[in-house]
């Protein structure tokens, strides 16, 4: 018999591409259920474009979407694009590997590898109890948030719809994901009824906050409770920038809209629009205010906030924290002329910097790029397009009110846009070219001017 015949077919693909092939097949799958006639509230089987799109901003946990969620979606359709929240959100590596333990089957190296680059934590040792840790403060988080806010919408909507509504946007709202089912009150309304109610908008931003910070900051204060000193550097940047860019970012909010849409609210109401828009501009996509009426300087604040996004590991999207840090730091140390890029007592590796550079420059052209394609192909504001492409790359979900108003073509520019901004645009990247072998040859080296 011929050798050759007796060779088995193996898929020779990397972690990084299991993980894109992987969200893609989640994302086709949560389409093809969409487009079941018993998905839509009229019976009719929705376009498969529509369908895609609302999976993928599911599944990457966006939330910007083509049709009304509340109004387009029966039960069944909202269980399933919760499903793809929740699965999205924790990401599907780390919910089989939790199957399997429930299971009690074998975890092994491959699938420790995978569930290591799933939750970007830092080593391989423990990843499996890091998992365990994941899904039982998923469960706590979001199980405290439905109840707080069962609170509120069952004497509203009655206990059994009060009780569906506090589960979907707790898991919306920890999953930074953005959907929401108050569609009933006014089509793409979100939050907008609750703007001055405490119960609702606390709990929610708490909800962003603690899915957007990350898994390796969540085990990292599990260990070591309040005591900063002993935190990871990791886990010190996170929660460092993170208080920086929620309050500054309020401050900010409150300083451009004051005399705009902060006008006639009492000062409860300032304060909680104020914060939760620097809050949910980092990947979450909920708004409590009308995003096309912001003044032009708070709409930059919120590109600029959606680009910044989330904590590496976590539910949020955008370039994140410590990308944004390591950046500053190290335009800080070069100001300074200093010997490598130091912070809290530790110096920064060259590797970080140079990850940090990439993920800034690609996540900027993606954003840039789309925006230029779109603009080619829609007469469209250009500060509308601009916003709806970054609130895509950083799988935001604000909009101006245009994302029903794109063309075919325009939607399937921000699906991709999503896409890359769930599984990380350098992760798309690598997923084409890391099986390809690179030489270790080093070129000459000579002097080029810069800046």
């Amino acid at each position: 018999m011929d050798k050759k015949r007796k060779k088995r077919f193996k898929w020779n693909i990397s972690q990084t591409q299991y993980l894109a092939y992987g969200f893609l097949g989640i994302i086709l799958a949560g389409a093809l259920l969409l487009m079941l006639p018993f998905s839509s509230k009229d019976g009719q089987s929705e376009n498969f474009i529509n369908c895609l799109f609302t999976a993928t901003s599911a599944t990457c946990v966006t939330g910007l979407v083509v049709r009304d969620t509340w109004s387009q979606w029966t039960l069944f359709g909202q269980i399933v694009i919760m499903t793809l929240i929740q699965i999205g959100g924790l990401g599907f590596v780390t919910v089989g590997v939790f199957i399997s333990i429930v299971l009690r089957r074998k975890i092994g190296l491959k699938e420790r590898g995978l569930l290591q680059e799933s939750v970007n934590t830092l080593q391989i040792g423990g990843v499996v109890r890091l998992a365990k840790r994941i899904i039982k403060g998923t469960f706590m988080f979001e199980s405290a948030g439905a109840i707080l806010l069962s609170i509120r919408f069952i004497p509203q909507y009655g206990i059994l719809r009060g009780v569906f509504y506090g589960i979907f946007h707790s898991v919306s709202a920890f999953c930074n994901a953005g959907f929401d089912l108050m569609g009933h009150i006014e089509p793409y309304n979100s939050f907008v009824s609750y703007y001055d109610d405490w119960l609702v908008n606390l709990v929610i931003m708490s909800l962003i906050i603690i899915g957007g910070i990350g898994f390796i900051v969540w085990d990292d204060i599990y260990k070591n409770r309040l005591h900063f000193n002993k935190y990871m550097l990791h886990t010190k940047i996170v929660l460092v920038t993170t208080f920086t860019l929620v309050f500054g970012g309020g401050l900010l909010f409150y300083l451009l809209e004051r005399n705009n849409l902060l006008v006639g609210m009492n000062v409860s109401g300032q304060i909680l629009t104020s914060l939760f828009s620097s809050v949910t501009a980092r990947t979450a996509g909920f708004n409590t205010t009308d995003t096309h009426a912001l003044t032009d300087g708070s709409k930059l604040l919120t590109i600029i906030l959606m680009f910044i996004g989330g904590s590496p590991g976590s539910t949020a999207g955008g370039i994140k924290t410590t990308t944004l840090f390591v950046l500053l730091m190290c335009v800080h140390s070069n100001i300074k002329q200093s010997y490598g890029v130091n912070v809290f007592g530790r110096r920064l590796q060259e590797e970080a910097i140079k990850r940090a550079g990439t993920i800034l420059t690609i996540n900027l052209f993606l954003a840039l790029a789309a925006s230029l394609v779109i603009m080619a192909n829609q007469s469209l504001g250009f500060s509308d397009i601009l916003f709806e492409t970054f609130s895509a790359i950083g799988t935001v979900g604000m909009t101006t009110g245009i994302t029903r108003d794109l063309s075919t073509f325009s939607r399937v520019v921000i699906i991709l846009l999503m896409y890359c901004g769930r599984i990380g645009s350098l992760s798309f990247a690598l997923a084409f070219v890391q099986n390809h072998k690179i030489a270790h040859v080093e070129q000459p080296a000579e002097a080029i001017n810069v800046g």
